[in-house]
């Protein structure tokens, strides 16, 4: 233990009260709190004037989409960030006096041997790339790929991530990508099935829900067209099945769906018109044994 003390005493102890190391460290950390400070800076500076950049686009001849122009400003944005903190580590690294001609040198020997079991990684960043030079789907689209359905919160060449419509957010390697379904590209169509009994007069059922149809639009401005009434769907149990389409913006039809079936009902009512329900025919044995044994009596 004395032995320990001693050489504490000898080696160690001695740099504490040097003025030149504890200037050194300080000028280091001074000039690491900087880089840091500096760098969210310009982050924050690049990120503002990528967004004021397509802002100015919006004002000229070459217009693009909202949903690209969305896309693009992410991936920038993500590009920007990756560049400077990679610039931030190498400027922190040079100051703790690491030699960084010989890091680079020994990682890039290094990821040249990983590069070869690295090939799902080259997949996902070159789907990446292909997702967004082709516009298959951009941020804020509704989509399904796969098992999961959601809204596209962020596409990065490595990455897709969707978030569900309960909350979930997943996260995709763009290389597992194969086939993507955008439900936001063209217009949708909301389908309504109304019942109408079979004591109904279909023929005057047909006439309400016409008239009903042709002031709809003026209401419901997703409607590009004013919905159509296809005729008899089908014919079912205890109903005759009418079927009312109606062509809306993209990714509307759940909406407008419900609201057709609230004002077809209303409109149903006031006309008198029933919605059928269901109705059970009850069958007595009794009554059938007693008609069979008075007509033998006869």
């Amino acid at each position: 233990m004395e032995w320990l003390i001693e050489q504490f005493d000898e080696k160690i102890k001695p740099h504490f009260y040097n003025e030149d190391l504890w200037i050194s460290f300080g000028m280091g950390l001074v000039k690491i709190i900087t880089i840091i400070f500096v760098s969210a800076i310009i982050v924050r500076v690049a990120k503002m004037a990528i967004r004021n950049i397509f802002k100015v686009r919006t004002r000229g001849p070459l217009q693009m989409t909202e949903r690209r122009e969305a896309t693009l400003i992410k991936l920038l944005e993500n590009v920007v960030t990756y560049v400077v903190y990679f610039i931030v580590i190498i400027m922190i690294l040079e100051t703790i006096d690491i030699e960084i001609r010989a890091l680079l040198a020994g990682a890039g020997i290094l990821g040249l041997a990983v590069g070869f079991g690295a090939q799902n990684l080259v997949r996902d960043v070159i789907t990446g790339f292909f997702i967004i030079f082709e516009d298959q789907f951009s941020v804020g689209d509704y989509v399904r790929i796969g098992t999961f359905e959601g809204v596209v919160e962020e596409i990065g060449l490595r990455t897709t991530k969707i978030k569900s419509f309960t909350g979930e957010l997943n996260i995709l390697p763009n290389g597992s990508i194969i086939e993507v379904t955008n439900f936001s590209v063209h217009n949708s169509v909301a389908i309504v099935d109304v019942s109408i009994a079979y004591e109904g007069d279909i023929v005057r059922a047909e006439q309400v829900l016409e008239e009903l149809l042709l002031e709809l639009p003026n209401k419901y401005e997703d409607m590009i067209t004013p919905p159509e009434l296809l005729g008899v769907q089908s014919l079912g149990a205890s109903e005759v099945v009418l079927r009312v389409i109606s062509e809306v913006l993209p990714m509307r039809h759940f909406h407008i769906a419900r609201m057709l079936r609230k004002e077809i009902k209303s409109r149903l009512d006031e006309h008198g018109i029933e919605i059928p329900f269901p109705r059970l025919v009850m069958y007595s044995r009794t009554e059938e044994n007693d008609n069979k044994k008075s007509a033998g009596s006869v």
